[in-house]
């Protein structure tokens, strides 16, 4: 049995907490809104996964030392927006070579670091790692069979981890392509809006394909060009992570991303979703990537220009059909 502090108790912190019991290991979750916590103390139940109840077993605190405190492993699940503050709340605790696992998906947008360069930059002491994948809450919580990678520095670490999460509802590959990962899990939730705009405007199957499809290329130029690895975004937090956020009605970006199709603003349809739309967020962060690295991405642009360019989402998908005649695979040589 491992000792494991959750920081961060939204449905995927909750989730993941119990699963992480459910295997055999003491989990005690952290957050900051006393609220928050006062009301899993008293129901046992988070509000974004009704009828999951938690057992009683699970510990539930605002005390951040506590959460921290002699653990095996630190599981760090606020979103992105606030992944920097909380470590640096979190250094002080830290003993040196805690290992830390980071389960945001996101890229700052002042900085465009990952989340993981972010968490070591304010805690230079941590071992730290990332797990990923096309996996909901609310699947997981009901312990609908889910499959994830976990990312390290060393095959220790992530052997160790994978260890951890692995049950039968729960597989876990690892992989040492840290970058790969974050940046394949990032930038989906920004292709995923797209795919929810053009839900919103009542295209169909042939529009989500397309999507995907060449959203998935843009996403790998710029990864590999980053230096992450072709395989990863062949894989699960790759391909697989974009499909399950472009297709499904648990992605709080694809149902932003419908209202705004339908004639919302961006602000009005992260009101109404009711929680974080990580995808708003790193839609700017793509963007500047792509302009810093010199790697072409038309959706992410378009995306942008809809949700902070007062752009119209019908033009935008007009503007993408229309563009200049291209080969789809550039690299592919014709026959003389």
């Amino acid at each position: 049995m491992a000792n494991i502090g959750i920081i961060g108790a939204g449905s995927w912190g909750i989730a993941l907490s119990l699963l992480l019991h459910n295997n055999g290991h003491k989990v005690t979750v952290w957050s900051a809104l006393e609220q928050e916590i006062a009301e899993l103390n008293e129901k046992h139940e988070h509000h974004s996964l009704p009828g999951v109840k938690l057992p009683e077993q699970m510990n539930f605190t605002v005390d951040l030392e506590t959460a921290m405190k002699d653990k095996d492993l630190l599981v760090l699940a606020v979103p992105s927006v606030y992944t920097r503050q909380t470590a640096r709340q979190m250094n002080q605790f830290c003993k040196d070579g805690q290992i830390i696992v980071n389960v945001a998906k996101g890229i700052e947008e002042a900085t465009l670091m990952t989340l993981s360069d972010i968490i070591e930059e304010e805690i230079p002491s941590a071992n730290v790692a990332v797990l990923s994948g096309p996996s909901h809450a609310e699947e997981v919580s009901r312990g609908l069979p889910t499959t994830c990678v976990v990312g390290a520095h060393n095959k220790e670490t992530a052997e160790r981890i994978q260890n951890l999460f692995m049950s039968p509802v729960f597989r876990v590959y690892t992989s040492p392509d840290m970058l790969g990962i974050e940046i394949g899990a990032s930038l989906k939730n920004v292709i995923a809006l797209a795919a929810g705009i053009a839900d919103g405007l009542g295209y169909g199957d042939n529009t989500k394909a397309a999507l995907i499809t060449r959203g998935i290329t843009e996403i790998a130029r710029l990864g590999m060009e980053m230096g992450g690895k072709f395989q990863t975004f062949c894989g699960l937090t790759g391909i697989g992570d974009l499909i399950v956020t472009c297709a499904s009605m648990h992605s709080r970006n694809r149902r932003a991303g419908i209202l705004i199709g339908q004639g919302y603003s961006m602000e009005e349809a992260m009101k109404e979703v009711k929680m974080v739309v990580e995808g708003v967020y790193s839609a700017k962060a793509a963007l500047k990537l792509s302009i810093k690295y010199q790697v072409p991405m038309p959706i992410i642009e378009q995306v942008n220009a809809v949700l902070f360019d007062g752009k119209s989402a019908a033009d935008a998908v007009g503007q993408l059909m229309l563009r200049d005649k291209k080969l789809e695979s550039s690299d592919l040589p014709w026959e003389e």
